[in-house]
């Protein structure tokens, strides 16, 4: 076997057992961005396709996730939101800081309820109310709360200032405190004061 057969072959192998594990965090969210299956399925091909031809870029030993979810959002901020659509235009000032805080029936002793509301309630309701954000929301939402990543690993994914990645986090927060109350009601997930 020739050197370059067998580098390509130690090339594919670390590709492999680094990058092909997070398949399926990277389709959940690229699901979630471009709310399509199929260009969904096409983000995801493309950004590992990008990720196996420059993997001797990838320093070995950092944090593959991240850097594959960084491949992916670049993708899809040059591509896929040049097709879409003209960002929803939202006033954040009509939502109340508290609107949901303030109402939870059950806080544990986790002092994040949004992640403790997410672990316990992901079904269409709450995909519809994540996939209604704005882009812009949307995505720091699904790396926070159901992907995971630390803000300054956010920020780094989205190529974004720090206060950038909290400020779009609040704003979609309070967006989704308000789209999620009548559920959270209905679930049992909030007092209702009226009754």
């Amino acid at each position: 076997m020739s050197d370059r057969k067998k580098e390509e072959l130690a090339k594919r192998k670390a590709f492999e057992s680094e990058a092909l594990p997070h398949m399926d965090a990277l389709y959940r969210t690229a699901l979630r961005m471009t709310k399509n299956q199929n260009d969904a399925e096409d983000l995801v091909q493309e950004a590992l396709v990008k990720a196996y031809r420059f993997w001797d870029k990838f320093e070995p030993g950092s944090n593959c996730r991240a850097w594959l979810f960084k491949i992916m959002t670049n993708i899809f901020i040059n591509q896929y939101r040049s097709k879409a659509r003209s960002p929803m235009a939202v006033n954040v000032d009509d939502i109340d800081d508290n609107f949901l805080y303030g109402q939870l029936a059950i806080v544990g002793s986790d002092n994040n309820p949004e992640k403790q509301m997410f672990a316990k309630i992901f079904d269409d309701d709450v995909k519809k109310a994540i996939e209604s954000l704005p882009d812009d929301f949307r995505l720091v939402v699904v790396l926070s709360f159901l992907e995971g990543f630390s803000y300054q690993e956010i920020a780094e994914i989205a190529d974004l200032q720090l206060g950038t990645v909290k400020s779009r986090l609040h704003r979609g927060r309070k967006l989704l405190q308000k789209v999620l109350f009548d559920y959270a009601i209905k679930n049992g997930y909030v007092k209702d004061k009226t009754v």
